[in-house]
């Protein structure tokens, strides 16, 4: 096919020009810039953003044990225009060479701009060995940037979406001294995995970087920021696990890696980043309407419950409004061991199906608590499979140490056929409508050293933890095709490959109203429509923020018990009183007629780090729902998005009226504590 070259600069925004020794690639609003030393600057050329980068740094380099090998001079540098699966784009490909004694290292950097995805350029990095003597590379880096602050407070607002033990906001303040690792893999014995992107934002622009391989790759995207400077270094960089030897006449690839600009917070660039990976053969779960419907779980009674106290309690549940049942942790045997324990079921597993016919026939649906890939020391399954389980680099069993367990290999035969079975059992024996699939363990596994498991490469496990949860889905969904599936990583940024394989995300313990609303709009950015869970409520601030789910857009989930709690619950009192009965009905019945989940949420809006009050917004049909919140707010709120007509304004949470408001971009004098949702409705 034949390429206009002009036609495509004019259409795509996308202009290549080399100019003394200069190379600029605009991909929208997307300025970088590479000198002859193979050094890199970006910026984001759009009124009233100042520079992000204010000089050149070695932005891509190799950390081998002899040097560190960031200077380059430049050989060459083309650009021509193309057509592939992702639309029309243009490429540029810059050469340089590292000469140093008897190194000869070419460095081979690659380009690509798309019309389709304005604003971000995608990098591929190749080094070719072309000296004499092999070398020991200890770590590459790509996108090392020094972004540079101009006055905001705090200096930057961020997006890392890494998972510790910490259990750490994902948007954090940058500011005065501070320093993020961001590693993709284990970081303590039960927490790994994530979001491999960072972003980093100022009132007037943002960065944000990334890798964008198909699979999870133990990649680090650090931030660091020096008390004394104004700037933050940012980048991607992957040490290997033992040096790796680079002979001479080898080329060395890194993994993919992208860069974009955008103005407000980290809602956009996810957006696109997620945009990119399903161009890219990514397939999000389609939605499942049912994951929508409000849920009652039973963990308010714990692990001790009694099948009788979760039947007294389900005449409560379908008054309420609820739709779902989760029937929690504590029916099993053991971990691994999953048929019922007699001491609840005296009937075993056929007492578990009989349960399931009581929850369907009271016209509720009913979703089963797992932990899948542990299984407990003292188990059934244990003592028959010993090699079942995933070992560490010496030889010992991987621990989970919440659970007191042992990884299973997610990549191991007989995992993945015990598995299948136990999923035959929950969802066809047993009839559930759908799994909660819960543990921080779930979101990474690590290397498996297991020689019985017959891996080429240990790191089989990490890389290949998707297809396991692939296997589930496909697997639940024969024998239910309307299964919801929550998969539930306690305090983990939940790994982006993963999310294709469950319709339910979850806010997943919360410590605060201010992470399931962050939590939300992360996953609505990378997943647009998806249900996501706002967990039980009694996990908010106060035990009852029921403004926090519903003004963003979560699904409602409570744990309370009724008429009394279970005297040997640990983790406090739910029962639910008749003062806090009727502020539950209230806000059910609120979620139930609005259905706020099944609408667009608009997340480029509002900044969730700079705007004040912190504001959402979904949009459903013509109505626009906007929810505002702050401690204690007296002044002015900005109405944003709406059109050129006239707008009813109401409290719809508490029926009251804001009179009439005229688009595109409205003002009006409010006072509210903690929160205020309204409703805009075009006036006829």
């Amino acid at each position: 096919m034949r390429i206009n070259t002009l036609v495509i600069a004019a259409i795509l925004c996308i202009i290549m020009v080399s100019c003394r020794n200069t190379t600029r690639i605009e991909s929208g609003k997307l300025l970088l810039e590479i000198n002859n030393k193979l050094e890199t600057k970006v910026n984001y050329t759009t009124a009233g953003a100042k520079p992000l980068m204010d000089r050149f740094t070695p932005s891509e380099y190799l950390v081998c044990r002899e040097s560190e090998i960031r200077d380059f001079r430049l050989k060459g540098s083309r650009s021509f225009a193309f057509t592939d699966n992702y639309g029309n784009g243009v490429r540029t490909v810059i050469t340089g060479s590292h000469r140093e004694k008897e190194f000869n290292i070419e460095k081979i950097l690659t380009i690509t701009a798309y019309d389709s995805f304005p604003d971000m350029a995608f990098f591929r990095v190749q080094y070719v060995n072309k000296g004499t003597r092999d070398l020991e590379v200890n770590k590459w880096v790509n996108q090392a940037y020094n972004i540079s602050g101009k006055g905001d407070s705090p200096v930057f607002w961020s997006f890392q979406g890494s998972s510790t033990g910490a259990r750490k906001d994902w948007i954090l303040p940058v500011d005065s001294s501070f320093s993020q690792e961001n590693f993709m893999g284990m970081n303590n014995t039960d927490y790994g995995g994530g979001i491999p992107v960072i972003d980093l934002w100022r009132k007037d622009a943002g960065i944000a970087i990334g890798h964008t391989d198909l699979m999870p790759r133990m990649v680090s995207l650090p931030v660091y920021k020096n008390a004394y400077e104004n700037f933050v270094q940012i980048g991607i960089e992957y040490k290997y696990p033992e040096a790796k030897a680079f002979h001479a006449g080898d080329t060395l690839d890194t993994y993919n890696t992208f860069v974009t600009v955008h103005r407000g917070d980290f809602y956009a660039p996810l957006q696109a980043y997620s945009k990119f990976m399903q161009a890219s053969g990514i397939e999000m779960a389609p939605v499942e309407p049912d994951a929508y419907d409000a849920v009652w779980c039973a963990w308010g009674y714990e692990r001790r419950f009694t099948v009788q106290e979760i039947l007294g309690t389900l005449p409560k549940v379908k008054e309420l409004g609820l739709k779902w049942v989760d029937i929690d942790d504590g029916y099993q045997q053991a971990e691994g061991d999953w048929d019922v324990t007699r001491d609840k079921f005296p009937g075993g597993n056929a007492d578990m199906r009989k349960l399931v016919d009581h929850i369907h026939a009271m016209g509720l649906k009913a979703k089963l608590w797992w932990a899948p890939l542990a299984v407990d020391p003292g188990s059934q399954l244990f003592a028959r499979n010993p090699d079942i389980i995933l070992e560490t680099g010496d030889g010992a069993p991987q621990y989970i140490t919440w659970w007191d367990s042992y990884y299973m290999s997610p990549v191991y035969r007989k995992t993945i056929d015990h598995t299948r079975e136990v999923l035959k059992m929950f969802l066809h024996d047993w009839d559930f409508d759908g799994l909660k699939m819960d543990g921080q363990h779930l979101n990474c596994a690590p290397p498996d050293f297991n020689s019985r498991h017959m891996l080429d490469n240990p790191d089989e496990s990490f890389e290949n933890l998707p297809g396991f949860y692939k296997m589930i889905y496909e697997t639940a969904r024969t024998y239910k095709p309307h299964a919801v599936l929550q998969i539930c990583p306690c305090g983990c940024a939940m790994s982006y490959f993963i999310m294709p394989w469950t319709n339910q995300v979850v806010a997943s313990d919360p410590t605060s109203s201010w992470q399931i609303r962050l939590k939300g709009k992360t996953y609505k950015a990378l997943l647009g429509k998806t249900a996501y869970y706002g967990d039980h409520i009694e996990k908010t601030e106060g035990g009852s923020n029921f403004a926090t789910q519903v003004g963003i857009g979560a699904v409602l989930g409570t744990k309370f018990t009724w008429p009394k709690d279970n005297p040997y619950a640990m983790e406090g009192k739910f029962v639910l009183t008749p003062e806090n009965e009727k502020i539950w009905k209230k806000w059910i019945s609120i979620y139930n007629q609005k259905m706020l989940p099944a609408g667009d949420y608009l997340g480029d809006l509002y900044d969730m780090g700079f705007d004040r009050p912190e504001t959402h917004v979904i949009q459903k049909a013509d109505t626009l729902f906007y929810a505002f919140y702050n401690d204690h707010w007296d002044g002015d709120i900005e109405l944003r998005g709406l059109t050129n007509e006239t707008y009813q304004l109401t409290d719809y949470a508490n029926n009251v009226d804001y009179g009439k408001i005229s688009g595109p971009s409205g003002h009006l004098q409010v006072k509210f504590t903690g929160s205020l949702l309204l409703q805009a409705v075009p006036f006829k």
